[in-house]
């Protein structure tokens, strides 16, 4: 009985925290100091490959978000083309009228040159 009082015990005592752990919080670094003090090369390697990653996956958001403003402005232009593109052909047709009515006019002799 003793024996599974001292493991229970041992089971909820609480865990001793080292110096790391207490500064960083809950949160182990990947490479502890004495691994960097050694061979600080691959440490700094480390650092920027996660510098470097980081700012791919901004940029990637970045352009998702400039794409996405893009989409809509140009849909908004599409419209105001196919307005412009109707109220020109409509300005042809009334503009061909108008012609056709001036030559008409100019073989009946109606109107003096």
């Amino acid at each position: 009985m003793k024996t599974e009082d001292n493991q229970i015990k041992n089971k909820m005592a609480p865990k001793k925290t080292t110096a790391v752990e207490a500064v960083a919080g809950t949160i182990k670094p990947p490479i502890s100091f004495k691994e960097f003090s050694k061979d600080p090369v691959k440490g700094l390697l480390f650092i920027v490959l996660i510098a470097i990653g980081y700012l791919y996956v901004d940029g990637k958001m970045t352009n998702k978000d400039i794409i996405a403003k893009q989409d809509a402005k140009i849909i908004k232009l599409e419209e105001k083309i196919d307005t412009l593109e109707d109220q020109l052909r409509i300005f042809i047709g009334q503009a061909a009228a108008a012609e056709a009515k001036n030559e008409v006019v100019q073989k009946l002799n109606k109107i003096p040159q």
